[in-house]
Parts: C-alpha cells; sequence; structure tokens
C-alpha cells in the first residue's frame, strides 16, 4: 500500500469513527434526505443559508463506512461557501466518483474517495450525501 493509499484510508476512518457536522441543525433553511435502498444507508442534510452562503451545514442517518466519511467530509468542504461554489465542488465529486474522471486537485481531503470508482457498488453510499446536499441547495 503506497503512503499516499494510507493516508486516505486513514482519512476515511476518521471521518467514519468521528463524523463531522453530525446531527440536527434545528434553524436550517433547508433540507433534504436520501436513502440507498441496496444497502440502508440513510441520511439527512440540513442546511442554513445567509443569502447565498452555507453558514452552518449538519447531517444525521445511519450508512456504512464510506457513505457517513462522505457526508462528513462534504460538510467541511462546502461550509461557508456559495451555493454556486458548493454545487460545482458536488460536481466535480461526482465526475471523479461515477465517471471515474481525474481527480480535480481543489477537491482537498475529498480525494480520500476517489478509489470508490473502481467499486461500482460502493459508488450509491459515496454520492448519497451529495445527490441531497444538491436537492437541498436547489
Amino acid at each position: 500500500m503506497s503512503v499516499l493509499d494510507e493516508l486516505y484510508r486513514e482519512i476515511l476512518l476518521d471521518h467514519y469513527q468521528s463524523p463531522r457536522n453530525f446531527g440536527v441543525l434545528p434553524q436550517a433553511t433547508r433540507q433534504a434526505g436520501g436513502m440507498n435502498p441496496s444497502c440502508g444507508d440513510q441520511v439527512e442534510v440540513m442546511v442554513r443559508l445567509e443569502g447565498e452562503r452555507i453558514a452552518e451545514i449538519r447531517f444525521q442517518g445511519q450508512g456504512c463506512a464510506i457513505s457517513t466519511a462522505s457526508a462528513s467530509l462534504m460538510t467541511e468542504a462546502v461550509k461557508g461557501k456559495k451555493v454556486a461554489e458548493a454545487l460545482e465542488l458536488s460536481r466535480k465529486f461526482q465526475a471523479m466518483v461515477v465517471e471515474g474522471a481525474p481527480p480535480d486537485p481543489t477537491l482537498g481531503d475529498l480525494l480520500a474517495l476517489q478509489g470508490v470508482a473502481k467499486l461500482p457498488a460502493r459508488v450509491k453510499c459515496a454520492t448519497l450525501a451529495w445527490h441531497a446536499l444538491e436537492e437541498a441547495l436547489r
């Protein structure tokens, strides 16, 4: 295993065991949820917008390590961004994971999930929270 693979593995494990921004956001202005019927993963994404900026974001639900880590990493990546920037980040992330597009360096820690593109059964796990985010922001 390469040093980079080991680092990515550690990032995913850390976000699974200690998810960031997990829990209810009582003052949410938008929210959306999703479920992956093939494995039972469930997520609800709650966002508090201030104008066009994501002032606060949280998620709750239950899922596998990839689903939980992806949701956690997503909340950290989009918090403070404008809606258009968050939607663009989602597009880049999904291109990498779903289409196997070359990873965009602007994805930062989200690059830890690039290997999911080689695991078709896990793609829905990695993109579940992102689909909920897009629904909440539109």
